[in-house]
């Protein structure tokens, strides 16, 4: 295991009724103006909303709505969030929603208190800021674990950029898997290879040998098939939800990662296709996953050999350990049918026109992987996604 240094902001208060029973003791240490952020409406139909703004009002708060954060949040989207938190003199942000909220308040938080514009002072000044506006996080749609960490993936439209920007971490999540039931299950789904993926992002890296990290993530893996079997026989099975919503905040807390280099290339790629295609990112990394490792497979045939037999019980018996490893691959790309999530870029829906070349270009390139790839990789997997 590689060294490291851990430490961890975030409270989390999982279970129901976590926000009656422990919100306005977080909202007591802040001042009076909070921003409420959320997407397109559903948590007013829901309930949610009404819940929420109930303790907000009990606890004194001026609420000022920042409406509409749409899926793959925009930079102009977050200069709106930032422009209406300084000019309302915000002392606290509460977003409720899933990634694209939570992921789109971290950089409102981080642009309302810096002079500069935040893109430019991450990529062209190679700086992350300091000061922040704090937050909370009301987890209703989960998958990306975006409440755990403090990095978010916004699309520059002008630039055609689906990028990492760094900002705030929470200082509270609230995951009430109720806040969760109305979900389509289209997007559990979604969310829930989200989850997968970022075990598999981090599992794929250095140091190959067993170490604790892997062996953790190795459980959480089985859990999310099982769950997710599980919630698709059963939308209404509270138990699965709940261990799905816990498997994606310990996809992204950071203990999987402890002590190990990750991948993180397949999300790359996927993030250069939403920012031409605005696709859906579970959906976009299922079209992808399969192929991109079976492009690199060979590089780490001994730990997708583990993967095979751990994770997905491939029998290993007469099989030399490439066999195995692709035998894994093959329950991957199983399962990922199974679940009715797209395995290519036919299935997506993406037309077969695009400017490939170029898309694969802007695709940033990942050294913490077994792949080490080159753009013309990367246009190589497109190919074979195709």
């Amino acid at each position: 295991m590689n060294a490291f240094t851990y430490s961890y902001p975030v409270k989390v208060y999982f279970g129901e009724k976590a926000a009656e029973k422990n919100l306005a003791a977080e909202l007591a240490k802040h001042g009076k103006n909070v921003l409420l952020a959320y997407g397109s409406g559903s948590i007013k139909r829901n309930g949610v909303y009404d819940e929420l703004t109930t303790i907000l009002k009990a606890t004194g708060k001026n609420v000022v709505e920042f409406t509409g954060v749409m899926s793959n949040p925009t930079y102009a989207k977050v200069q709106e969030g930032a422009k209406l938190a300084r000019e309302n003199d915000v002392d606290f942000i509460l977003a409720v929603g899933g990634g694209s909220v939570i992921d789109c308040c971290k950089i409102v938080s981080a642009q309302s208190k810096l002079g500069s514009d935040i893109w430019d002072y991450e990529y062209a000044e190679h700086q992350q800021p300091t000061e922040f506006i704090p937050m909370g996080a009301v987890v209703t749609a989960f998958g990306t674990g975006a409440e755990m960490n403090n990095g978010a993936v916004i699309t520059h439209t002008e630039k055609k950029l689906k990028s990492a920007l760094w900002g705030a971490f929470y200082d509270f999540a609230i995951l009430d898997p109720a806040y969760t039931m109305t979900m389509p299950m289209k997007q559990v789904i979604s969310g829930s290879f989200d989850t997968l993926s970022h075990c598999m992002e981090t599992y794929f890296g250095s140091p190959r040998e067993d170490n604790l990290s892997d062996e953790i993530n190795e459980a959480v893996m089985r859990s999310v098939i099982k769950n997710l079997r599980a919630q698709i026989a059963n939308p209404d099975d509270r138990s699965a939800r709940s261990e799905l919503i816990w498997a994606a905040a310990m996809g992204e807390n950071g203990i999987l990662k402890i002590g190990k280099a990750t991948d993180f290339q397949c999300h790359m790629m996927e993030h250069q296709l939403g920012a031409y295609t605005d696709c859906n990112h579970g959906m976009g990394l299922s079209a992808m996953h399969v192929q991109y490792y079976r492009y690199i497979v060979e590089k780490g045939a001994d730990k997708f050999a583990k993967y095979a037999t751990r994770v997905w019980g491939v029998d290993p018996t007469g099989k030399s350990e490439l066999e195995i490893a692709n035998a894994g691959l093959d329950a991957l790309e199983a399962f990922i049918k199974e679940i009715g999530m797209p395995s290519n870029f036919r299935e997506l829906g993406i037309p077969d026109d695009l400017p490939w070349k170029e898309i694969a270009d802007s695709v940033t390139l990942t050294s913490g992987g077994y792949g080490h790839l080159t753009h013309e990789d990367v246009l190589a997997i497109f190919e074979q996604c195709r």
